[in-house]
């Protein structure tokens, strides 16, 4: 306190002294604050970035991913660190434990508030189905299990739970130990599922095509009566997390998606019925998941700028026209078309335009920046 009032007098005698001094320590203090309020505002751009294909290829890092994120931590002419958020149709574990993987992998870390995947939306429709029997399909073993249970929805079971109580289910998948060991109890003849989420990939489609078939068409009693979709008091809702017909791992052609498994879905229940099953789609390119992906790189910029009203451009850098570019155009975002992952030129122009076409995520990155730059110098 008294080295603060011998300060606030030695400044008060220097304006009597000199009062234009004075003024100059009022427009440096003035000076000061200005740059400060624009440290705290957020740059004029924010990236959404899909992970395989773009930073990743298979458990591979890409060459040009550790470059990329780095600017966005700060090496930029910018000077300030941008923010961005990971969107990807990949899924089968939980938020924390990715990021955590990620982090390890990519040498930035990655909070699980900058991470989406498939199946994150589904975190938003737990209370609806907390004391309700669903479904989950997909992932390794009972991991799946584990994630819905952490979103919420607490009488989760899976394929193997059904094949232990019944094997006759499907006689063609003896469960191995591992299986075994994670499989449930459950008497599915008194327990009706009132819903099926392909949360993702499914490991084993025969069985789970077999069982959601069953689930479906017995309004949900496994074993049950079937009855016409048409005439059932509740039917079972079907969801589908990913309608990615094909991804990039780093084998050298892609590899079937989701999106496949739902084909083949659909294809089995009208052959069985000769009708189609209602379903709800969500990932991209859907609406409903670049509208969630957007609230949470909202509250990302507000977590590290604070509340503003500025509001950056958004720049989507993905691989799958199908997906990153259509879901990017329809959300007005520009969008970055990179050439490491689905998309080959030598397979004609892509189904959807993207705003521009990039090597790589470098590419992609430092384009945008400049973007940018050019807009501010010549406003």
């Amino acid at each position: 306190m008294q080295r603060l009032t011998l300060s606030c007098r030695s400044v008060a005698q220097r304006c009597l002294r000199q009062p234009s001094e004075c003024l100059n320590i009022g427009r440096r203090s003035l000076l000061a604050r200005n740059i400060s309020s624009a440290t705290n505002q957020p740059p004029p751009l924010a990236f959404v970035f899909d992970i395989d294909g773009v930073l990743l290829r298979g458990p591979d890092v890409l060459p040009a991913a550790r470059r990329a994120l780095n600017m966005l931590e700060g090496d930029n002419p910018l000077r300030k660190k941008i923010p961005y958020i990971l969107l990807t149709n990949g899924g089968g574990v939980g938020e924390h434990e990715r990021c955590k993987k990620l982090s390890d992998q990519l040498g930035i870390p990655i909070s699980h508030s900058q991470y989406c995947q498939a199946h994150t939306i589904l975190k938003r429709f737990a209370h609806k189905y907390s004391d309700q029997s669903i479904l989950v399909l997909g992932g390794k073993l009972d991991k799946i299990r584990e994630v819905a249970k952490g979103y919420g929805y607490q009488r989760a079971y899976t394929t193997l739970d059904v094949l232990a109580w019944n094997p006759s289910v499907w006689p063609f998948h003896t469960l191995s130990e591992a299986e075994r060991a994670v499989a449930q109890t459950v008497d599915f003849s008194k327990t009706p599922i009132s819903a099926i989420f392909v949360y993702h990939d499914p490991r084993n489609w025969a069985l789970d095509i077999q069982v959601a078939c069953d689930v479906i068409q017995s309004a949900g009693i496994i074993g049950g009566p079937y009855k016409p979709a048409a005439e059932q008091e509740k039917p079972v809702k079907l969801v589908f997390c990913n309608p990615d017909l094909l991804w990039r791992s780093d084998f050298d052609r892609p590899r079937l998606g989701q999106g496949a498994f739902k084909a083949a879905f659909e294809a089995v229940y009208k052959a069985l019925t000769g009708s189609e099953y209602p379903y709800v789609q969500f990932g991209k390119p859907t609406e409903a998941t670049y509208e969630y992906a957007n609230e949470m790189l909202q509250a990302w910029i507000r977590e590290l700028y604070g509340h503003t009203n500025s509001s950056p451009h958004v720049y989507m850098v993905g691989d799958n026209p199908e997906s990153d570019i259509a879901g990017a155009n329809a959300a007005e975002w520009s969008s970055i078309l990179v050439r490491t992952g689905v998309y080959d030129h030598l397979q004609g122009p892509p189904s959807h335009l993207p705003t521009h076409y990039a090597e790589d995520v470098e590419e992609a990155v430092k384009w945008a920046i400049e973007q940018e730059l050019t807009r501010k110098r010549s406003a």
